[in-house]
């Protein structure tokens, strides 16, 4: 079986996941997983896959099959023009000790598994999950003979996890996930925009002043 490559998260991916969990934090949140496309590999070496974006789905019914494949289309054509792909799902589970993947996730998951082979499926871990966590409360899967597994932590890494987190923990405090738009929140009315610009605009500052700072 072919190894499967290192992920790294970047800060953008990672804190918009949390600010989903942390608006909605009485229900499930799901969402999808955006990834640079791959410039070319080098031969007989696993590439890395850079996890930069996610995009909020919904909260309020997480099996709406008909609107989680007009989420999906809609997704997939914008993240085309954009030059990123599908790489992968993330969940946050609504009970504090429920870290397992749900048969809805573990589905959506291998669907975008079978277009994409190294797809990742992330779930929150709500015990962990905190203002300022000190390790990153996330458990990232990969799929191997159909099972979704716990991935090698080895090869997860962190464009700077430090810096995720303070950013995080910034946002959190001054309640930006007010400002958060899932798909849910589109639906009802098209004018919001699921894409978050303006949020992706502040984080991308405050990773600029970290980035400055270090």
């Amino acid at each position: 079986m072919e190894r499967k490559g290192e992920i790294e998260i970047c800060a953008r991916a990672y804190v918009k996941m949390c600010l989903h969990a942390a608006r909605y934090p009485h229900t499930a949140v799901n969402g999808l997983l955006l990834a640079q496309k791959r410039r070319g590999m080098v031969a007989g070496q696993a590439d890395c896959l850079c996890v930069t974006d996610c995009v909020p789905l919904f909260h309020s019914n997480l099996s709406l099959t008909v609107m989680l494949e007009v989420a999906l289309n809609q997704i997939d054509l914008w993240s085309a023009e954009s030059d990123l792909l599908l790489a992968g799902y993330y969940q946050a589970n609504s009970g504090i000790d429920d870290k397992s993947p749900s048969p809805l996730a573990q589905k959506t998951a291998g669907r975008i598994a079978e277009l994409y082979d190294d797809a990742v499926l992330i779930m929150l871990d709500n015990r962990k999950f905190t203002t300022n966590p000190r390790v990153p409360p996330i458990i990232v899967l990969e799929q191997k003979d159909r099972q979704w597994v716990p991935k090698d932590k080895n090869l997860i890494m962190w464009r700077d996890w430090e810096s995720s987190r303070h950013i995080c923990k910034s946002l959190l405090e001054a309640k930006a996930y007010t400002q958060l738009v899932d798909f849910d929140v589109h639906l009802d009315d098209i004018r919001e925009d699921w894409t978050n610009q303006q949020l992706n605009t502040e984080i991308a500052q405050l990773v600029s002043v970290a980035n400055g700072s270090a």
